[in-house]
C-alpha cells in the first residue's frame, strides 16, 4: 500500500489541481513525491499546474475512465474471522442507514441488484464482498443509526464494523455516503476523526445532490470542506445515486485507491 505523506500547506496553495498526497517509488527505485489530481493522475508535487494539466490529460487520453465499476457479489461475513482472505484491495462502504448507501454502490456497478434497496433502511446487517473484474473490492458495510433492529443486534453489528475497519489490513479507502440535507452528524464526525488519526484515505459522498438546487449543493461541500480544513486524507463530493451526478469522480476516486495499493 501506498504510504500517504504530509504536505506542506505552501505546497498545497500553489497547486490548485491539490486532491491526496502518495509516496511512490518509480521503476528505477527512485522515491517520488506526487499528488492525485481528480483522484486518477499522479504528478510530481513541485511541478507546476501546467505541467500537471498535460500530465493528467496525457493519461486520460490514454486510459479512458469506465462508465461503472463491473463488479461480482463474493460473500457476507457476519464478522472480521469470516472474511475472506486479504489478497486483493479493498474500498469499504460506510453510512447511515437512510443516507443512500445501498442505491450509491448500484449506481457505481451499473447493476440495481448489486446492494439490496429496501424501503426500510438498515436492512444490510451483514458486511457484503463484492468482487471488481479489474481487481479489487468493494465492501458494503452495515449501515448505522436508523436501523429497525434491536439495540443488541445494531451493537452486533457495530462491533463487526469496528474490527473490519481497524484491523482490515488491505483496505485501502472508505467512502463514508451521507445525506447532504444532513451532513456532518455525529456518528459521521466520529468516523472522520478516526479515520484521520487511523491515517485512512476517506472520500465523502454528499449523497441526495439532486434534492437541492447547483448553487445550494456547492454551498453545502464548500460548508463540509470549510468544517475539515486540517484533514489531509478526506476528500468530498457532491453525488446524486438517483442522477449519476458525480458518478465519474468517484470512479476515479476508487480506482486510484484500488491500483495504488
Amino acid at each position: 500500500m501506498s504510504a500517504l505523506i504530509r504536505v506542506e500547506s505552501a505546497c498545497i496553495s500553489s497547486c490548485s489541481l491539490f486532491l491526496t498526497a502518495y509516496n511512490r517509488t518509480d521503476e528505477f527505485g527512485s522515491a517520488y513525491d506526487y499528488c492525485c489530481y481528480d483522484g486518477r493522475c499522479c504528478f510530481n508535487l513541485h511541478a507546476t499546474v501546467e505541467r500537471a494539466r498535460e500530465l493528467y490529460n496525457n493519461m486520460t487520453q490514454k486510459e479512458p475512465l469506465p462508465e461503472r465499476l463491473e463488479a461480482s457479489f463474493l460473500t457476507s461475513a457476519p464478522d472480521l474471522r469470516h472474511c475472506p482472505k486479504d489478497t486483493e484491495p479493498e474500498v469499504a462502504f460506510a453510512g447511515r442507514s437512510n443516507a443512500g448507501k445501498s442505491s450509491v454502490l448500484n449506481s457505481l456497478t451499473g447493476n440495481k441488484r448489486t446492494a439490496k434497496v429496501s424501503k426500510t433502511p438498515g436492512r444490510t446487517q451483514l458486511l457484503n464482498f463484492f468482487e471488481l473484474y479489474r481487481g479489487g473490492r468493494l465492501v458494503d458495510l452495515p449501515g448505522y443509526g436508523y436501523a429497525k433492529a434491536g439495540k443488541s443486534v445494531q451493537a452486533q453489528w457495530q462491533r463487526a464494523v469496528n474490527h473490519y475497519l481497524s484491523q482490515r489490513d488491505n483496505l485501502v479507502g472508505l467512502v463514508l455516503v451521507t445525506d447532504i440535507r444532513h451532513a456532518g452528524q455525529s456518528y459521521d464526525e466520529e468516523l472522520i476523526d478516526w479515520a484521520r488519526a487511523s491515517e485512512l484515505p476517506m472520500h465523502v459522498l454528499l449523497n441526495k445532490a439532486d434534492k437541492l438546487s447547483r448553487s445550494a449543493q456547492q454551498k453545502a461541500l464548500f460548508a463540509f470542506r470549510a468544517q475539515h480544513p486540517d484533514h489531509l486524507y478526506l476528500t468530498a463530493q457532491c453525488f446524486s445515486a438517483l442522477k449519476g451526478v458525480g458518478k465519474t469522480e468517484l470512479i476515479a476516486k476508487i480506482r486510484a485507491w484500488l491500483h495504488t495499493a
